[in-house]
């Protein structure tokens, strides 16, 4: 690809006009799918290559609102990782980290997937017991995960400062395998595979409603047009609920803006993930140069794609603590993604009460790193009207029946 074409490409993206030829078609709508599935972000995306290619269902719409990878999947931070607590979650997130392993080769795209790193720091008692705990656990689950000194944490990342903190570092989880992910370059590629295949992407396409008859859905109204499905998969993030309630369907969601920022790019300086949760910050790298820093969620319920700005020197101060040698760094960007959290802060992926209407939300923070294993398993229940094993304990009837999957910990964000 010529250095004008992806101007352009970026371009048009920014400009929410993309095309993009070159990549995948831009079909307008048909009367009817087999599949309909409802977001144009990594999860949607994935869901509707695995269809066609596991699957072989290949008369498959994505229909996203604004342009394809314009919402979460371009709001992240692009970590990586599967070292949560629970056994439930051990096997859909190193699921999805086998994949990643595999990804760029499966997909002929580079999603540029770096195997970095993702240090978890412990600044007392409590977080070294919790650490621990959960590095038992994880290995029960066969994934990989150890404890290190504070010595040993510094060691593995230099600019880290394990002195002199209000909070002072008492020792770290590791898990190797762990890292980051190009966002933009993960939606690519699987649009592109999913085109290739036949499957329609159809973008700048608005959901107004789910047409029910007979608690059956049957179609969905867009603002092209009434287009009818065999089955929808509504994979919409913080818009989950929204969408849901165009069905007669109230989910256990609440949305929130989770911010982000990037400094000015610089030389490689930092060679991991690090993430803390006391403090609370997380930072890496980028390959352009740029530190990505994550905050926690804004306090207030909200769909706005910003947040408050104490939020951002709450996470500044933290990071400065942790990396002084940063402190003359600027800041070039901020913005925020919408988080959609459950009460157990885990997904909720299966079917819904009305027939042919299926969901996978609820990701919270652990939205991007799972986009393999999440597309991966959607496609098998959309595909055959069951879960797979995998996707099986995160059904919506948890909340009825009481088997919670409490990741609130493991998430390692404050929500």
């Amino acid at each position: 690809m010529t250095r004008f074409s992806i101007f352009s490409l970026a371009k048009n993206a920014l400009s929410g006009h993309a095309n993009w030829p070159e990549y995948w078609r831009s079909p307008e709508p048909k009367p009817a799918y087999d599949v309909v599935i409802i977001g144009g972000g990594g999860h949607g995306l994935a869901t509707a290559y695995y269809l066609a290619k596991v699957h072989k269902i290949t008369n498959v719409a994505v229909i996203e609102k604004g342009w394809l990878g314009g919402g979460n999947t371009g709001r992240n931070t692009t970590i990586c990782r599967s070292n949560y607590l629970y056994d439930e979650s051990a096997a859909l997130y190193n699921h999805a980290m086998n994949l990643w392993e595999g990804l760029s080769a499966e997909l002929n795209y580079n999603v540029m997937f770096s195997q970095r790193g993702v240090l978890m720091l412990a600044h007392n008692t409590h977080d070294m017991q919790v650490a621990r705990r959960t590095i038992y656990a994880n290995r029960l689950n066969g994934v990989d995960n150890e404890i290190l000194t504070p010595e040993q944490a510094k060691e593995f990342c230099p600019p880290l400062n394990i002195e002199n903190l209000r909070y002072p570092v008492m020792g770290a989880a590791l898990q190797r395998r762990g890292g980051t992910a190009r966002h933009d370059a993960v939606a690519w590629g699987y649009a592109r595979g999913a085109d290739t295949m036949g499957v329609d992407i159809i973008q700048n396409c608005e959901v107004t409603g789910i047409r029910v008859e007979q608690g059956r859905a049957v179609g969905v109204e867009t603002s092209r047009g009434f287009i009818k499905a065999g089955r929808i998969g509504c994979v919409a993030a913080g818009h989950s609920s929204v969408v849901a309630a165009m069905a007669g369907i109230s989910l256990p969601l609440e949305s929130y803006p989770l911010q982000a920022l990037v400094s000015e790019p610089v030389k490689p300086a930092f060679p991991c993930v690090v993430m803390s949760n006391t403090i609370h910050a997380y930072i890496s790298q980028s390959d352009k140069g740029e530190l990505v820093i994550g905050a926690g969620t804004d306090q207030y319920i909200s769909y706005s794609q910003r947040g408050g700005l104490q939020i951002i020197e709450h996470t500044l101060e933290a990071i400065l603590e942790l990396f002084p040698m940063f402190s003359r760094m600027r800041m070039l960007r901020s913005w925020a993604g919408i988080v959609d959290v459950t009460p157990d802060r885990s997904p909720i992926i299966g079917k819904t009460p009305v027939e042919n209407f299926f969901i996978n939300c609820g990701w919270g923070t652990g939205g991007f790193k799972a986009t393999p294993g999440s597309g991966h398993v959607f496609a098998h229940t959309l595909a055959t009207g069951e879960p797979h094993p995998i996707n099986a304990p995160f059904s919506l009837d948890r909340f009825i029946n009481g088997r919670l999957i409490d990741e609130a910990a493991a998430a390692a964000v404050a929500h």
